[in-house]
């Protein structure tokens, strides 16, 4: 990697509805004093220069003053997406220009309590520094589908979208790095043009990832992992359980 370095992209605006929480989903604790953004920071801080979280500006008091003592030492940095319109606006709204001077961006969905630090560590030492490095891992029952066909990613589904998603088809981790080299214009480009979700209404993000791919030529990079638990995102009291005792196993 080169002197540019990484920065990590952390969209963490949602409130976590289906959970009942009346904090930032970013703050529900899997352990006591324990919250996702402490899981995210061990797993991304030792690999990336600088992490950036986005947040709603309802999150951002709160948030600043969990990440106090992170955002006084410069490592980490927040910017407030002002509406919901989707992961999209949070990577390229006001985030973009906290990221824009670094070479590879990590976008890291703010739920992903069970990834580890390992396949953190596989992605950036897969990436060649251009194009889309994505770690992918085969599902029984797949909430997004990644299809490939050789080097080229050609499509995303999205169940949320109403997509059929195939059983033992590639999901992704919530993990995606990217090389930040026109990537913002690229993003105007796709969104200038992009349909918008059935369901949602949003020009979503993980479509963009084939468009980089099969329009602007983008080379894609897949680390293969191995544990489905990994794209286990936190969206319900079940998926809290799941974490929090998966933490309870291995806090590390």
């Amino acid at each position: 990697m080169s002197e540019r370095g990484v920065c990590a992209v952390v969209p963490a605006a949602g409130r976590g509805t289906r959970l009942g929480s009346g904090v930032p989903k970013i703050m529900i604790e899997v352990a006591d004093g324990v919250t996702l953004w402490h899981l995210l920071r061990r797993r991304l801080r030792p690999a990336t220069g600088h992490v950036h979280v986005v947040v709603s500006p309802d999150g951002e008091g709160p948030f600043r003053e969990l990440a106090a003592a992170d955002l006084a030492g410069g490592g980490v940095s927040v910017s407030v997406q002002e509406r919901p319109t989707g992961m999209g606006d949070a990577i390229f709204g006001a985030a973009a220009r906290h990221w824009a001077a670094y070479e590879t961006i990590l976008v890291v969905w703010g739920d992903q309590a069970n990834l580890s630090a390992a396949t953190v560590r596989a992605v950036l030492a897969a990436h060649p520094g251009k194009g889309i490095t994505l770690p992918l891992v085969a599902m029984a029952d797949p909430y997004v589908e990644y299809e490939l066909s050789g080097d080229e990613l050609v499509r995303v589904r999205q169940s949320r979208e109403g997509e059929e998603c195939r059983p033992g088809g590639l999901s992704d981790v919530g993990v995606f790095c990217l090389a930040t080299d026109g990537l913002e214009a690229a993003w105007a480009r796709y969104a200038a043009g992009a349909g918008r979700g059935a369901a949602t209404g949003e020009v979503n993000f993980l479509p963009f990832l084939a468009h980089l791919s099969r329009v602007e030529g983008r080379p894609v990079t897949v680390v293969p992992v191995a544990d489905p638990a990994e794209a286990r995102g936190v969206n319900t009291p079940e998926d809290l359980e799941f974490a929090r005792r998966t933490y309870l196993r291995c806090p590390d």
